[in-house]
């Protein structure tokens, strides 16, 4: 059924600004200010909003030229192909169940804030049983989902929008106490800076949202461009303001803090109430964060099924309610797993890790379509090419491994577990997709992303980012055993490639010998 062209440039600026104002300004700033940045995490915002800003120019030319429904996952299976998009679509539904379970554990996190203001008394039992509390939350949204009850929509944006506007104007009127902090000499701690990036970079992540209204555009080719960039510009200067005031009425560095900076903010400048209308609107933000998470994390485990990746029993349609209530489950339990985890920074990088692998393949197949379709019609170029993708590719990457090398021990645990999750990814394709003839190709994909794992394991053990997993095997023997079985397992994957080349062309050889006896 083709999609009806209803929505202008207001609408479609609207739909990014709704993407991109969420829950995650709420618990992200925190880690990133105590634990890496400081007062420079105003800087670091700055960084992330450029970046957001250079990656989205590949996103409006690539809209632009293909407004069809799918987004991202249509952009690199129409340049690379099939397995690129089922990787990219892993990545990004990875993207959104850790997003999820960051969502659900910051409720638990503004839900403690909240009662620390009217009954102090119950804050350390609610933390105490944070893991818990956020599991009834992915329950109960994931039975709303099921039975298809619409949840929290754009009013909280627009609401959040008015709260922060309100915010940044008392802030100012009052003053901030500490900004003398903000003129450290950024060379003393860019490193924080650039670790800081990479836990603020998800308040962007949701921008790209619009895309996926791109075949209900009247103007895609005008429209999406203007949206997206329009959008980025308006939500930079927004944060840089709130952080500037957030910043400013936080405490000194070295104090501890037991509540959320935001909410710290709110309640020096408007006191006690304040705390408490922040309070409110931060739950309120997570269970929106949350129902969009599951809806997304549903669409896409469906549009992979679709393709033949995933199990068909994901499309299946619950007779009652008429929604895919296979997918929402499924999607359910990995959440309430991952929010067992309990820790905010863990869940934060996590969730970044698959975002930023699917911007670089996002800017990667704009280099490749530029080559091998040269005559697509772009109503809007990139400019700069090729520079721009490259920068959005090498940025996306540096924020991705540069932390955990940078002596962030939660970034290298992140990575890790993200790598490993990368390499099931890669398995998990290959033994569905492989059948007979291509179970060599099978382990030799499993083989490369072992040894991958295993080799990066070696690394961040060597330079103390992480604990060694294997202590009984030197670093050395295991970043060896590690280039080995990624050498074999390549081997292994070359020589079925082979293979089965050769099998197809033995065949296309033998349908045109009986095409010409006939």
């Amino acid at each position: 059924m083709k999609t009806k062209k209803t929505l202008g440039l207001r609408g479609i600026v609207l739909m990014g600004l709704s993407g991109a104002i969420g829950f995650e300004i709420f618990v992200l700033m925190d880690y990133a200010y105590f634990n890496l940045a400081g007062p420079n995490v105003i800087t670091a915002i700055l960084l992330a909003g450029l970046i957001n800003l250079l990656i989205m120019l590949s996103y409006c030319e690539l809209g632009s030229a293909i407004p069809e429904v799918g987004g991202e996952y249509t952009y690199i299976k129409t340049a690379y192909g099939k397995y690129v998009a089922f990787i990219a679509g892993c990545f990004r539904w990875l993207a959104s169940v850790f997003g999820a379970a960051l969502a659900a554990l910051s409720f638990v996190l503004q839900l403690a804030y909240f009662f620390s203001l009217i009954a102090p008394e119950t804050q350390s039992f609610i933390l105490s049983q944070a893991s818990l509390i956020a599991a009834i939350v992915v329950i109960i949204y994931g039975s709303l989902e099921v039975r298809g009850i619409k949840q929290l929509g754009n009013a909280i944006v627009y609401a959040l929008m008015v709260l922060f506007i309100g915010l940044i104007a008392g802030g100012l009127v009052n003053g901030m106490e500490q900004t003398s902090g903000i003129s450290k000499p950024l060379l003393e701690s860019f490193s924080g800076v650039f670790a800081a990036t990479v836990y603020v970079f998800p308040m962007f992540f949701g921008m790209r949202a619009l895309i996926a209204v791109a075949a209900a555009a009247k103007r895609p080719e005008r429209d999406i461009p203007r949206g997206l960039l329009l959008s980025a510009l308006l939500i930079l200067p927004l944060y840089i303001l709130l952080a500037l005031v957030v910043v400013g009425a936080a405490p000194p560095e070295g104090t501890t803090l037991s509540v959320p900076l935001i909410g710290y903010a709110a309640e020096k400048t408007f006191g006690v109430a304040g705390g408490i209308l922040f309070a409110v609107a931060g739950m309120a933000a997570c269970l929106s964060g949350l129902g969009t998470a599951l809806t997304v994390q549903s669409s896409i485990s469906r549009g992979m099924s679709r393709d033949g990746y995933l199990p068909k029993i994901l499309l299946a349609v619950h007779s009652r309610f008429g929604t895919y209530h296979i997918a929402v489950i499924a999607g359910t339990l990995f959440i309430m797993l991952l929010s067992a985890v309990g820790v905010v920074p863990f869940l934060g990088y996590a969730a970044s890790f698959g975002s930023l692998l699917v911007f670089a393949l996002v800017n990667l197949s704009l280099i490749r379509m530029r080559k091998t379709k040269p005559y697509l019609d772009r109503p809007f170029k990139t400019p700069l090419y090729p520079l721009t993708p490259i920068l959005g590719v090498i940025l996306s990457v540096a924020l991705l491994i540069v932390p955990s090398f940078l002596g962030d021990a939660n970034a290298a645990e992140a990575l890790i577990s993200a790598i490993g999750l990368t390499a099931i990814v890669m398995g998990t394709y290959y033994l569905r997709m492989a059948g007979r003839l291509r179970l060599q190709i099978a382990a030799g994909g499993i083989g490369i992303g072992t040894g991958i794992s295993a080799a990066i394991l070696a690394v961040a053990a060597e330079t103390g980012s992480i604990t060694p997993i294997f202590p009984f095997i030197p670093n050395y023997a295991l970043l060896l055993i590690g280039i080995v079985i990624s050498l074999g397992g390549f081997l292994n994957l070359t020589a079925g490639a082979k293979t089965k080349e050769k099998n197809a062309t033995t065949t296309e050889q033998t349908v045109q010998d009986i095409e010409s006896k006939l």
